[in-house]
């Protein structure tokens, strides 16, 4: 992409027309079961409590499996597609014939933190841009006066690999994500005591004049463009965020439906609020928002997020009553307002969880790459659909595999990018947000 060196967030043109604008990353941080959410397996209601054919001697990421174990909650057919989906999502079950679901994705690790890294950079290595910072610098925004990335971390805290999430890597600083939720805003956002708006104007129109004379004397140095281009943004931005920040002007009945208002729940009322958040930066432009649900807390297995070694029925029945109200509320209200026709939401996690119980711990789910769901909804994606498979168990993928560079390559293809295209030389290597693999699953684009 051509960008400019005083404006390095304009917009900038796709390689093609584009079925999408703008994207919504709501990623569940701690990896969800896909057998007890999404990927219904009959079988394995069937044989629960049985071994697993082929599973002798089978050692995953925490040791030992035990035998198969059905979902604790029961599936139902949804919408008039039928798609069956548990009630561990009731509200987000009601919107079944809007998504496109994957069933067959796989991973390279089976550590969080690198699955995570590998979900948003494409690599399990530290290091590497994000996806959000690949569009950013790739697309640009459309609303100068806010950040063209934003990741919400969840109320708790960070997801396991915190900033590598939304990290520029080696592309320039610029383009990295901006980090901030409905609780905890961005810090320095008024101005001092006795600047007034029009003192403000001139000191930043003198500014202004200064740094385009340093960018003139050091043209090409990007580092230095990049900074200049940050405070800008940063300035516009003590005038644009306040509002979006104001819930206040939301209605009741909309804090209601997003369960903003439940003071039973202060976790689900405080995530509904990033809900809230993540709809109005969509609605002023923003070209990504990543959305997380779920926080990394040392030692605390699935206190914060969906990491379910043991105890899972209270783990999930915690996390999903966090998680499903405000969520639904948040698509719907994307599709009531007609966001949907040029906004594509991805949710996905960093891999699934065996069919099985483990061994040694007391009824949880251990790690399992080897095949797990993530779903698509808005522009660009037919709905109702399905695609892809794991064996009868929700095992491993044996029907249209599709690794994460496949994923990440199809989401660049609904914004107009040719994910080959799509590069950036870094110590003599043209680097890609799919490194040197992908393809685009054209199967589910309409």
């Amino acid at each position: 992409p051509q960008v400019l060196p005083d404006r390095p967030f304009a917009a900038r043109p796709a390689h093609f027309a584009s079925k999408a604008k703008n994207v919504l990353v709501v990623y569940c941080s701690g990896a969800v079961s896909h057998v007890d959410t999404f990927d219904f397996k009959p079988e394995l209601l069937k044989r629960s409590g049985q071994p697993m054919p082929g599973s002798e001697g089978l050692i995953t990421s925490q040791g030992a499996q035990g035998n198969l174990a059905k979902s604790h909650w029961d599936f139902k057919p949804r919408g008039q597609s039928g798609k069956m989906i548990s009630e561990l999502f009731p509200n987000i079950a009601k919107l079944a014939d809007d998504m496109c679901f994957i069933h067959s994705l796989s991973g390279k690790s089976a550590a969080h933190g690198p699955a995570e890294t590998l979900m948003s950079t494409g690599f399990t290595l530290s290091g590497f841009p994000s996806m959000g910072s690949w569009m950013n610098w790739a697309l640009g925004t459309e609303n100068e006066d806010l950040p063209a990335f934003v990741a919400i971390p969840d109320p708790r805290g960070k997801p396991q690999a915190s900033v590598d999430n939304w990290g520029a890597g080696f592309l320039p600083a610029a383009f990295q994500g901006t980090a901030f939720n409905a609780d905890r805003p961005l810090r320095n956002l008024a101005p001092p005591a006795g600047m007034t708006r029009s003192k403000d104007e001139r000191v930043r129109a003198y500014l202004q004049k200064m740094n385009r004379i340093q960018l003139e004397q050091y043209q090409g140095d990007n580092e230095l463009s990049a900074r200049i281009a940050s405070y800008e943004l940063a300035a516009r931005m003590q005038l644009s965020i306040p509002g979006i920040m104001d819930f206040s002007t939301e209605s009741k009945s909309a804090m209601k439906a997003y369960g903003a208002d439940d003071t039973a729940n202060p976790t689900k009322a405080a995530y509904a609020r990033n809900c809230i958040l993540a709809r109005r930066l969509l609605e002023k432009g923003v070209r990504l928002v990543q959305l997380f649900n779920g926080a990394y807390q040392s030692g605390g297995e699935g206190a914060s997020n969906w990491d379910a070694h043991s105890n899972l029925v209270k783990n999930y029945n915690t996390h999903g009553a966090i998680f499903d109200q405000p969520t639904a509320a948040l698509l719907s209200d994307l599709k009531q307002r007609g966001l949907l026709e040029d906004t594509l939401v991805v949710w996905c996690t960093e891999f699934g969880r065996m069919p099985t119980i483990q061994a040694s711990k007391s009824a949880g789910r251990d790690h399992n790459i080897q095949g797990f769901t993530a779903w698509l909804m808005g522009a660009g994606v037919k709905a109702p659909f399905t695609f892809g498979a794991t064996d009868d168990f929700g095992y491993k993928a044996i029907e249209n595999r599709v690794d994460v560079h496949d994923f990440h390559a199809t989401i660049l293809h609904l914004l107009g990018l040719n994910h080959k295209q799509l590069t950036f030389r870094q110590n003599g290597t043209e680097r890609r947000l799919t490194d040197v693999h992908g393809n685009v699953i054209h199967d589910i684009v309409n």
